[in-house]
């Protein structure tokens, strides 16, 4: 039966436990974003070796599992650089690269999506090949795929359990634990399975918000 009692007891541990889930994903999505955009536009370098390197990377890091990577970067790193890194910190490198690999084609899509005639009148304007990026490419290439990487934020959020492997002591380590001393599973599983489903559905609501939103001007 569940025990009200019990669970408004255990809750403060749990939400203190939210925390470490919350900054692992936002700081792992945030990497992702940033090194994401890096290889879609080292994606498109004439330079053929940093196109081929970038197609390396990109699909060794899809085609291997995250929980593998999580496990290299925390056990094997250290034995083949001779230092280590935080749990957490090994975590949010390791959720972000992973995931940097699927923002790269989201970056790609968008980058795209931009009409041939902008890059041609930024050369027209003599722009450099970083101001084309910043103030003609990125402005218009990114509103359009803002949903679908919110989409990859909700992901990265209910991927976070996985850190457990690595001694991260996120939301599900927490309930581990506090099962393994009081043997009731009943109640903080089933608040950490609410706690992922509300948060879940409050960022799917902004993206989807944001996407009607990004909707109406494209319309305009």
């Amino acid at each position: 039966m569940w025990d009200w009692d019990y669970a408004l007891s255990i809750l403060p541990r749990l939400l203190g436990a939210l925390k470490v889930t919350l900054y692992a994903t936002f700081w792992g999505f945030l990497l992702a974003s940033v090194f994401g955009l890096l290889l879609a536009v080292l994606g498109r370098s004439r330079v053929k070796a940093i196109r081929m390197a970038v197609f390396g990377f990109v699909e060794f890091i899809r085609s291997t599992p995250l929980l593998v990577q999580l496990f290299f970067l925390f056990y094997s790193i250290p034995l083949l650089f001779g230092f280590s890194m935080t749990a957490f910190m090994t975590g949010v490198i390791g959720l972000g690269l992973h995931y940097s690999t699927y923002m790269s084609e989201v970056y790609r899509s968008g980058i795209d999506g931009v009409e041939k005639g902008q890059w041609e009148a930024a050369r027209a304007l003599n722009f450099s090949k970083a101001r084309t990026w910043t103030s003609v490419v990125l402005p218009q290439a990114l509103p359009p795929i803002l949903p679908i990487m919110g989409n990859y934020l909700i992901v990265m959020f209910k991927e976070t359990p996985l850190l457990a492997a690595i001694t991260v002591v996120e939301l599900l380590t927490t309930a581990k634990n506090i099962n393994s001393m009081d043997w009731r599973p009943f109640e903080p599983y089933t608040i950490i399975g609410l706690l992922f489903l509300v948060i879940s559905l409050l960022v799917s609501l902004l993206v989807g918000i944001m996407e009607k939103h990004l909707g109406k001007r494209h319309t305009r």
